[in-house]
């Protein structure tokens, strides 16, 4: 019996024993054989040559081709406001009323004293014809008559200028007046902007000059309204160059018929050239950005055997954008595969396979979907 039990003790010993060995061994093999690659999905794009317009690009700020602040050329205090903060108005439209009530009692006078006068002298003239009095008299008269007349047109002016109308049809801004306040001369009542046509102020440098003339088109676009582009005209050219920069300064003009553009916007300008260019462009989203320059990641076989994609990274010289695209100026050739979304999480030789069912399509003229 006592065997019996040795030999049972020394049975479960040794499958222990092989238990463990075998276990051991598994963990061994895990720890010491390297994980799978792992595969990272990516789209692609294919770089690919095309015609491009060329452009001179320059930043510019919109003005308004007519514009001021509207102010007061005499002192008086504000007796009637008759314009609303915003409202558009038409040329001499009444925008404000200073307070002419002695201006207006001393205009009655004038108008009497010259009344008087020119009674005077007509009946001086008739006394002349029948030479019953001397032509000294009559020339006395007259004159009378004349400096009463000068009399009441000052006074006329004084009132027509106490009296604020809009020099030119605009919108308006906001009023800085009240009523009843008193103004001095050349003080503020209110900006007034014609939006439409509106001009862009711009500069290119010197090298530009022998590209340029009068009636080129112009490109327009701002950060207010990323989906529009606003068509313009070049329509002058300064004569002379600015010194310290060596660049001549430009202006376009756009219709504006929305008037969307606003005085004193920051604009993104492009002057198109009447000549194309073959240029080689990739998605935008294709462009990794970093300090040390620019890169992209080619989709190309695997070499080590195995099979396969793998993404390899490769530096770039980007030019001009087009809507979603972008040329490369250098580092790229026709044809090559680039992967145009998934950037981020790769690194160079990473495995990769490709999917371009959920990616958007890249256009050159992107605009937001309608809700």
């Amino acid at each position: 019996m006592k065997r019996k039990i040795i030999a049972a003790a020394l049975s479960v010993l040794l499958i222990l024993i092989v238990l463990g060995g075998v276990k051991a061994f598994q963990i061994r093999k895990l720890v010491t054989t390297p994980p799978p690659p792992q595969i990272e999905s990516v789209s692609s794009a294919v770089a690919k040559e095309e015609k491009w317009q060329g452009t001179l690009s320059a930043i510019g700020s919109v003005t308004a081709v007519q514009g001021v602040n509207v102010t007061t050329e005499l002192v008086g205090t504000v007796k009637e406001i008759a314009f609303q903060s915003g409202a558009p108005v038409a040329k001499d439209d009444l925008l404000l009323r200073l307070d002419t009530s002695l201006e207006e009692a001393q205009l009655r006078a004038a108008e009497a004293q010259m009344e008087w006068t020119h009674i005077s002298a007509e009946r001086t003239r008739t006394l002349r014809t029948n030479d019953m009095v001397p032509q000294s008299e009559l020339d006395s008269a007259e004159a009378a008559f004349k400096q009463a007349q000068a009399n009441a047109d000052a006074i006329r002016a004084t009132i027509a200028k106490k009296t604020i109308r809009a020099p030119f049809a605009g919108r308006l801004g906001i009023r800085i007046v009240n009523l009843g306040e008193y103004l001095d001369t050349g003080k503020p009542i209110v900006s007034l902007q014609s939006l439409t046509p509106i001009h862009a102020d711009f500069s290119l440098p010197q090298q530009a000059l022998a590209q340029l003339s009068a009636g080129m088109r112009v490109r327009l676009t701002n950060d207010a309204f990323p989906d529009r582009q606003f068509d313009g005209v070049l329509n002058a050219i300064n004569p002379d160059l600015d010194p310290s920069t060596r660049s001549v300064r430009l202006q376009a003009t756009f219709d504006n018929p929305d008037q969307l553009l606003r005085p004193g916007m920051f604009a993104r300008l492009e002057v198109l050239l009447p000549v194309e260019e073959n240029v080689l462009v990739i998605p935008r989203t294709s462009v990794l950005s970093a300090p040390y320059g620019s890169s992209v990641y080619l989709i190309e076989p695997s070499t080590n055997g195995a099979g396969g994609l793998v993404a390899r990274q490769q530096f770039v010289r980007t030019g001009r954008t087009r809507g979603d695209f972008v040329s490369v100026e250098t580092g790229l050739k026709p044809g090559q595969k680039v992967v145009s979304s998934g950037l981020f999480k790769l690194r160079n030789g990473m495995p990769v396979t490709e999917s371009n069912e959920p990616v958007p399509k890249a256009v050159e003229n992107p605009r937001l979907p309608d809700a």
